[in-house]
């Protein structure tokens, strides 16, 4: 592939489009984006989430940044664990997404710091967070490299980056797998949030995404000194652990 090219699901498109092509995508879904989780995944992101904040072991007074934290899920269960003495930020690329998950945060009573930024310029100082994590994030950003630099600049010397997403699927699953992915999503993208599109872009981006291993080793070049991960729903997703000496 190109270096001045990158995908966009399936095709190739010029690198410098790619992001606002994902933004069009979550500017369309943002408005049935979690009740579409849910169906998709028939309630698994939940879980799938509760390991990666288990795994965080967020502590009161620990400063934490969520990267494209979407409707704020884990922004919300940090913003509890933190309490009033820590920092909690979300930051996204998509306004709209943005929004909605800030307001979900104040309705609870956790109002947090919230940034419009893009993953590859994160807008904060060296060490500046003990956590970082990223959610269904990562396979939509152009340059994934750069993007976990970033993550990696700002973590203080200990700290700790966990990357949740959609990874490669156990072999004897991989026909049902993308029966459902490319048939299944799509149907139900366009009956629920009138987008079939914009799913069956996500079905794509998932098989583009590298794989557990691949991610461990673009982490590690990173410069994350330890890294980790374990996979889920038998690989559906991997949450990779990348920890800053």
């Amino acid at each position: 592939m190109d270096q001045n090219t990158t995908h966009f699901g399936f095709e190739q498109v010029p690198a410098g489009e790619k992001a606002q092509r994902v933004a069009r995508v979550f500017d369309s879904v943002a408005a049935r984006y979690d009740l579409m989780n849910d169906l998709m995944s028939m309630g698994l992101h939940r879980v799938w989430k509760a390991v990666a904040i288990s795994q965080a072991n967020v502590r009161s007074g620990q400063h934490v940044l969520d990267v494209a934290s979407g409707t704020g899920d884990l922004a919300l269960a940090f913003a509890r664990r933190v309490g009033p003495q820590g920092r909690v930020v979300m930051s996204d690329i998509n306004s709209q997404m943005l929004t909605r998950g800030r307001n979900r945060l104040i309705d609870q009573g956790c109002p947090v710091e919230s940034v419009v930024c893009d993953a590859e310029h994160l807008p904060f100082p060296d060490a500046s967070f003990d956590l970082v994590t990223v959610a269904f994030g990562l396979r939509n950003m152009t340059d994934k490299p750069a993007a976990l630099k970033e993550m990696a600049r700002v973590l203080k010397p200990g700290g700790k980056c966990l990357v949740l997403e959609f990874s490669k699927v156990a072999a004897p699953l991989e026909k049902i797998y993308d029966l459902y992915s490319f048939k299944v999503l799509p149907w139900l993208g366009q009956k629920i949030a009138r987008d079939e599109a914009s799913y069956r872009y996500l079905a794509e981006s998932i098989r583009m995404h590298p794989g557990p291993k691949e991610l461990a080793e673009m982490l590690s070049g990173a410069g994350f000194d330890i890294v980790r991960y374990q996979t889920m729903s038998a690989g559906v997703v991997a949450l990779h652990q990348g920890i800053k000496l």
